[in-house]
């Protein structure tokens, strides 16, 4: 594809013209002109430059000066010679040493009417909890539930005898703290 025979037939109008650098640098007919930022070609038709910048199209900051200083064109930006900002903010923090702990979540146990295992948090031991069972309210609704139905002479108490019925505590075989209870009504 010819540069400049595509320029010649889009006289007048504006074309979009893929250009690489490449190009321009291989092509003795293109030439370029890199202090005004546009690209001549021979036939005299301006080829597009770069785009202006965000703050050129939005007007941002244009008119204020730079809040750092900027290096002059043969100066280095390197820091020397050039007067610093003066200090307007909170000072930078200071590198303390940083304490870390490590801090172990045990996940919540959910304790129902069999042992379970687990870490004692009395002990700090392995244990295999202890089960206790005590009447609770669903022993107590069995035995009048019973007794309405017409179970009297003491068979309305077998809901008592019954571990079925019963809440469950849950003990430590080490310490006989109470871990948990489980209860069934």
């Amino acid at each position: 594809m010819n540069i400049k025979k595509i320029l010649e037939e889009s006289a007048g109008t504006f074309a979009t013209v893929p250009i690489t650098l490449h190009t321009l640098t291989h092509l003795p007919e293109v030439q370029c002109s890199w202090a005004h930022n546009k690209m001549s070609v021979p036939s005299g038709i301006p080829v597009p430059s770069a785009p202006p910048s965000y703050e050129e199209t939005t007007g941002i900051n244009v008119s204020y000066p730079h809040p750092y200083p900027v290096p002059a064109p043969g100066q280095k930006p390197d820091g020397k010679g050039m007067n610093t900002p003066p200090y307007m903010g909170q000072p930078a923090p200071v590198n303390n040493p940083v304490a870390v702990q490590t801090v172990y979540v045990q996940q919540p146990v959910v304790f129902h009417d069999r042992p379970i295992q687990m870490c004692c948090p009395s002990c700090n031991q392995m244990i295999v909890t202890r089960l206790s069972y005590e009447s609770g309210a669903l022993t107590w609704l069995s035995c009048g539930g019973l007794f309405l139905v017409g179970c009297i002479g003491g068979c309305c108490l077998i809901p008592f005898c019954v571990d079925a019925l019963k809440d469950v505590d849950h003990t430590c075989p080490n310490c006989h703290a109470l871990i948990g209870s489980y209860k069934r009504l």
